[in-house]
């Protein structure tokens, strides 16, 4: 009888370690997962602000649509300028007095034209699929959306490409990833997904800590 209280002791005591071991493990593992998932859905995303920041500055606005956005990397170029200060002769001023007067402008000069592809890229062609996320056994895209906002009668180009951290971790403990959509730190992605831009303000930064790379 007394062998068998024993042994009941030590099984009790076995899955009490086990379980005290799951406690401290899980999460580990889990922020090892986490943390490694989410640097390469960073990388992506700071290509995907590349290209629309690009697109802002050739088109004036921002681009909603992936096979657009890609169609436009393929195709476009940047305007290279040089910016010169000069004096010209003000002709109004000397037909109403009668007198020479200079002023100084700046001109403008178009130097000549550069691949928006090879500029960012640089012989890569990552840029054709930025838009799927990077994570294992997931099949799915970021959500890209495009559009103004309105500031004192101003419409300014506003873009969001964001994916939930549900889709990110989708095969890990579900507790878990509960918790990680509710963080709130200076050194966690805050919030339920990982994000660049935004839809509601006028901003071009990412949502991640600066251990994942300049978020601006």
């Amino acid at each position: 009888m007394k062998l068998v209280i024993q042994l009941v002791l030590w099984i009790v005591i076995i899955f009490l370690g086990y379980l005290v071991f799951n406690s401290v493990y899980e999460p580990i593992q889990f922020n090892k997962v986490k943390e490694a998932r989410y640097a390469k859905v960073i990388e992506k995303l700071k290509d995907i602000r590349d290209a629309e920041l690009a697109h802002r500055t050739v088109t004036g606005e921002f681009e909603g649509n992936w096979e657009n956005l890609v169609r436009f990397i393929d195709t476009a170029q940047f305007t290279l300028t040089q910016r010169r200060d000069t004096t010209v002769m003000d002709e109004e001023y000397r037909k109403t007095y009668g007198v020479d007067r200079r002023v100084e402008i700046v001109v403008v000069d178009t130097l000549g034209y550069k691949s928006v592809k090879d500029s960012l890229f640089k012989g890569s062609d990552r840029y054709k699929t930025m838009m799927n996320v990077p994570i294992k056994g997931v099949d799915a895209r970021f959500e890209l959306d495009a559009g103004t906002l309105d500031k004192s009668g101003t419409q300014i180009p506003v873009f969001e490409a964001k994916v939930s951290k549900k889709v990110i971790l989708h095969d890990q403990d579900k507790d878990l990833v509960n918790q990680e959509q509710q963080v709130v730190s200076v050194d966690n992605v805050n919030g339920p997904a990982i994000s660049v831009g935004s839809m509601e303000e006028v901003k071009t930064s990412g949502n991640w800590p600066l251990k994942y790379g300049d978020a601006e």
